[in-house]
């Protein structure tokens, strides 16, 4: 490398204005708002992460950004992510003055690889856990997909009952049942659900860069706006998650009948989907869990697919806080 700067010629210029410009454009329209991160007097952030032990010895990890004495929100992933799937929700809600929460579900993300308890009560008693852990209370629990199971089951054994809860939201949320049976005859068939089994078992890595590049975000639909950059953001949180509790997972958040969890939730709570969710059928999930529910909102999302929270979140965030607001 010279020790003094290399001439900029007209031709270095237009390259750089060329490759300024195409990061602008990458950047979003002009004129779009810049989230504004509160800051502590010392000029930064709090931000926090670290490890909660279960009873039965298995570490969770969390990330718990903002000021604790802020109201707490607390994201719950979907499978078989973690984390990290939040976070054009973390730093939108952080940019609001709220303190913000997420997990890593036990054999996701960073969580133990363990071998036993992947079921919904595990799932929920992990996140009370973590909930114990940072003493939150007046909290409002946003749930995507199997995450949303969780959700409800939290909150209808601990988070409710110890009156930590707010409210709560269900995203393209799993319950009541999404496995067809004689009671639940609008189900998805079990060939299914096997279906995702086999292709996990075969080969997790080529099935996880399908459902991303797939159903998961739409981007199998006809002039679909595909983004390679969250393909491989979904493939990468899948494969740092352990394939034993990928796969064991499929019976939870397929088989797991959680009508009572619905029935015994009494906080405000908001139950959005989109219509053209290929991974869970809203008509057999936010149209039922509205009817099942006691105190709560729905909103559909015409064309919106299942990952709608990251491919339109400059419009389900805003939707999120003005029920937040309420909370």
């Amino acid at each position: 490398m010279p020790d003094h700067p290399l001439p900029l010629t007209r031709r270095h210029f237009v390259a750089a204005s060329a490759s300024l410009s195409g990061l602008l454009l990458l950047a979003g329209p002009a004129g779009a708002a810049t989230p504004e991160i509160p800051a502590n007097q010392n000029g930064e952030t709090a931000m926090t992460s670290g490890y909660v032990t279960t009873p039965d010895g298995t570490q969770i990890f969390y990330k718990d950004w903002g000021p604790k004495e802020a109201q707490p929100i607390m994201f719950h992933h979907g499978w078989p992510l973690s984390a990290d799937d939040w976070d054009a929700q973390m730093l939108f809600f952080l940019s609001k003055g709220y303190r913000v929460v997420a997990h890593d579900r036990r054999g996701h993300g960073r969580s133990s690889q363990v071998s036993t308890g992947h079921d919904m009560d595990h799932y929920a008693a992990d996140a009370a856990a973590v909930v114990h852990h940072l003493d939150l209370t007046n909290a409002v629990h946003i749930g995507h997909s199997t995450g949303g199971g969780e959700v409800a089951r939290y909150v209808a054994r601990h988070g409710q009952p110890e009156g930590r809860v707010a409210a709560a939201v269900l995203v393209s949320a799993v319950p009541p049942l999404m496995l067809k049976t004689e009671a639940n005859p609008e189900g998805t068939p079990m060939a299914v659900f096997d279906g995702f089994r086999s292709a996990l078992a075969a080969n997790r890595a080529q099935f996880f860069l399908d459902v991303a590049s797939g159903p998961f975000y739409g981007f199998n639909r006809p002039g679909a706006e595909v983004s390679q950059g969250v393909i491989t953001n979904w493939w990468r949180q899948g494969m740092m998650g352990a394939a034993l509790a990928h796969y064991e997972g499929i019976k939870a958040f397929s088989e797991t009948d959680q009508t009572e969890d619905l029935k015994a939730i009494t906080v405000p709570m908001l139950v959005i989907q989109g219509d053209d969710d290929q991974v869970v059928p809203y008509k057999d999930a936010m149209v039922k869990q509205h009817a099942l529910l006691v105190n709560s909102q729905m909103k559909i999302y015409p064309g919106f697919p299942h990952g709608m929270l990251t491919t339109h979140a400059d419009v389900t965030n805003p939707d999120l806080l003005a029920f937040v607001t309420q909370a």
